[in-house]
């Protein structure tokens, strides 16, 4: 059993395993109006990735850092994102690159999990945080709320196509 101040890696690779699954599965459909696609979905993650292994070297080198997951990190940015890396292939290169990075720091962070990082957080109406938290809650939220969010969007566009 883990202690509570320590990231729960294990959970956090789980998570990171079955994203990368659904990715591997691929055959997605294009988007409900107005939703991310399956491209837009893995650029955010990645994006994200990056900013929570800043904040999560920050935290190891005992240094302040203030966390935001810019749920709707702008499209404009993740449409270029996307082009960047040619499609969903190489997003998802990308991805596995961001979230074994995070992963490997994570399992680093031991008590220093229990450092305070300025944390925005939102999700729709699943998550709305704007506080101080330990950097492990923060990453804990990834874990159950964040990750599985976009797995569920994923999954989502590959069983129901949708009509322009």
């Amino acid at each position: 059993m883990r202690d509570m101040d320590e990231v729960d890696a294990p959970a956090l690779r789980q998570a990171y395993e079955e994203l990368l699954a659904e990715l591997d599965a691929g055959g997605f459909g294009p988007p409900p109006e107005g939703q991310l696609s399956a491209e837009q979905i893995v650029a955010h993650l990645a994006a994200n990735d990056e900013l929570m292994s800043e904040a999560t070297e920050a935290v190891l080198a005992g240094s302040p850092f203030a966390y935001y997951d810019l749920d709707t990190i702008h499209r404009p940015q993740l449409d270029a994102l996307v082009s960047e890396c040619g499609g969903l292939d190489g997003l998802a290169a990308l991805f596995r690159a961001t979230s074994q990075k995070l992963c490997a720091l994570a399992e680093r962070l031991g008590p220093a999990a229990e450092a305070p990082v300025d944390t925005v957080l939102r999700e729709g109406f699943d998550l709305d945080v704007d506080d101080s938290l330990p950097w492990g809650r923060a990453l804990d939220l990834h874990i159950r709320v964040h990750l599985p969010l976009h797995l569920a969007q994923l999954r989502a566009l590959r069983r129901q196509p949708h009509l322009a």
